[in-house]
């Protein structure tokens, strides 16, 4: 048997050990959240991301900043998935998860300090977390989803921390108009498939406009041979199929040893497109949109030559992912073979026409007709959202951030509450988790006092990004709370605290609930870590 004092020096190196790898995973995952920090809130910072081919992006959208964050650690990996688990979940308040994340963690790094042990930690703050998510479903004030101007107030809260913030009168209403147009009524869900976004450089924000019954292709009409810029009465087939001269299903060559060969295989080919284009037209399809095709070219000059003399106005390269959303606005079936070329798969619309605009043609679907009785086409609403911009990087984000807005007011149709914004639910949180750790007893009362304090670091940051003095900003908002005024926040125009209901800025309940749950289990999860292990 070893020596007793061989055990012990064992046992502490392990102990050690443990400590220094969740001392490092503490670490990679706070430089994540104070990666983001200055983004929080109205008077956040934005960042530009130059990517590796050039590109630029400029946004202040923790969701974006995060995924294109080269995250290397595990741990700060898990900060990226944080953030990414919140946008899909509620839409916003992802750099709020990552900064909360962040402050829960130099809170429990403080504890370890204290030679509390990492699981009683863990369980203390899951405990916590649990309490405040009861804290905030008794401030939360519940509404009507029919109250069209409550849901644009929570949407004006969302975009006032955007670049597009100045427009939010304009966006905000349409994001709520769209939400309500797609909304399933029964079951009180929202498929943000069915809201398309456009983007154009040309123009400004003032220019973007709804589209409910039409919708807009980015992809221009073909010009061959003159084809066709204006349709009336459309009749529109969309396709699966190529209009080209088929190939062998295996690699192999053909030689052709004179001219005449070479006259008799051209001839083939024109004769087999022509006898394409000709059952095209005797189906009476006016306007063909034609899915991209990853096999061989979908279309060849030939046969756009071809449905230019018909006057078939033909559309290329629509993308597989957007077929479903052509097929519920159009109420057209996708066609995958020439034999199910039939009229009641086409989709009818008042007017096709092709315009221009300062970043090149696009094609407008005008006055959607209902399908003819009998039809098995069942259209669904969908709406398009038509985007201007000055330039690429201001159309990106202005695209983000009305993807954020759609997502606010999907968060107040799966569960209809709001709270007050500005930091009030947090502060909120920071004083009852601090009264109910009085309650308590040993280390579990240490704990959620530290993890109550860690909640601070909400309006603490929001006034330090405004320029305000933080800590009288906090302390003033934190007497407010316990006088019982739950609803103020910091209001980062005014400069001071004040009822963030009257100023109208509040944001859905779903937003904190969930960031608070999963910043917690997020935290808890790396203290339970002790060890990192390498496989090959």
């Amino acid at each position: 048997m070893a020596p007793a004092g061989t055990q012990r020096k064992g046992t502490a190196g392990q102990g050690d050990k443990q400590k220094d790898v969740r001392m490092a995973n503490i670490a990679a995952a706070k430089s994540v959240a104070d990666a983001v920090r200055t983004s929080l809130g109205p008077r956040g910072t934005d960042k530009m991301i130059v990517q590796e081919k050039g590109e630029v992006i400029i946004t202040n959208d923790g969701a974006t900043i995060m995924s294109k964050l080269e995250a290397h650690h595990p741990c700060a990996k898990m900060l990226v998935e944080l953030a990414k688990a919140q946008d899909v979940e509620a839409g916003d308040g992802t750099t709020s998860v990552v900064v909360l994340c962040g402050s829960l963690l130099k809170a429990a790094q403080m504890l370890l300090a204290k030679e509390i042990h990492p699981t009683e930690i863990a369980s203390a703050f899951l405990r916590g977390g649990r309490i405040a998510t009861e804290i905030l479903q008794s401030m939360s004030r519940p509404i009507n989803i029919d109250d069209r101007e409550t849901l644009i107030k929570a949407a004006v809260t969302s975009l006032s921390s955007k670049v597009v913030s100045q427009n939010s009168t304009l966006l905000a209403p349409m994001a709520v108009d769209s939400v309500y147009r797609v909304r399933d009524q029964v079951n009180n869900t929202v498929d943000l498939n069915s809201i398309k976004v456009v983007t154009c450089v040309g123009g400004t924000i003032d220019n973007t406009e709804i589209i409910t019954n039409g919708m807009i292709f980015k992809q221009k009409a073909s010009q061959a041979a003159g084809g066709p810029t204006i349709i009336n009465n459309a009749k529109i087939a969309l396709v699966q199929f190529q209009l080209s001269a088929p190939k062998t299903d295996m690699e192999m060559q053909v030689a052709i040893k004179d001219y005449q060969q070479l006259d008799r295989v051209i001839k083939q080919e024109r004769s087999y497109l022509l006898k394409m284009c000709k059952k095209i037209s005797d189906s009476g399809c006016n306007v063909l949109l034609i899915q991209k095709s990853i096999l061989r070219d979908a279309v060849n000059e030939q046969s756009l030559d071809f449905l230019a003399k018909m006057k078939i106005m033909v559309l290329k390269d629509i993308e597989r992912t957007d077929v479903e959303f052509i097929s519920k606005t159009l109420g057209c079936l996708p066609i995958s073979s020439l034999d199910n070329l039939k009229p009641e798969k086409f989709g009818h619309a008042e007017c096709v026409v092709q315009e221009s605009t300062p970043e090149g043609k696009i094609v407008r679907v005008k006055g959607v007709k209902a399908p003819p009785e009998g039809s098995r086409v069942v259209m669904a609403p969908t709406a398009t959202v038509f985007i201007k911009a000055s330039n690429e990087p201001l159309a990106a984000e202005a695209e983000r951030s009305f993807h954020d807005a759609l997502c606010v007011v999907r968060s107040l149709v799966k569960k209809n509450a709001i709270v007050a914004g500005g930091g009030a639910p947090e502060i909120q949180l920071a004083i009852n988790l601090s009264k109910k750790a009085k309650e308590l007893e040993g280390v579990d009362a240490y704990c959620i006092k530290a993890y109550a304090e860690a909640f601070e670091v909400i309006p603490y940051t929001l006034a330090e990004n405004a320029g305000l003095n933080p800590v009288r900003t906090v302390t003033e908002l934190r007497n407010r709370h316990v006088e019982g005024d739950i609803n103020h926040g910091i209001n980062v125009r005014k400069g001071c605290v004040s009822d963030m209901t009257n100023e109208n800025v509040v944001v859905p309940l779903l937003v904190p609930y969930n960031a608070v749950k999963l910043a917690t289990e997020t935290v808890a999860m790396i203290l339970k870590i002790d060890d990192i292990v390498q496989t090959r």
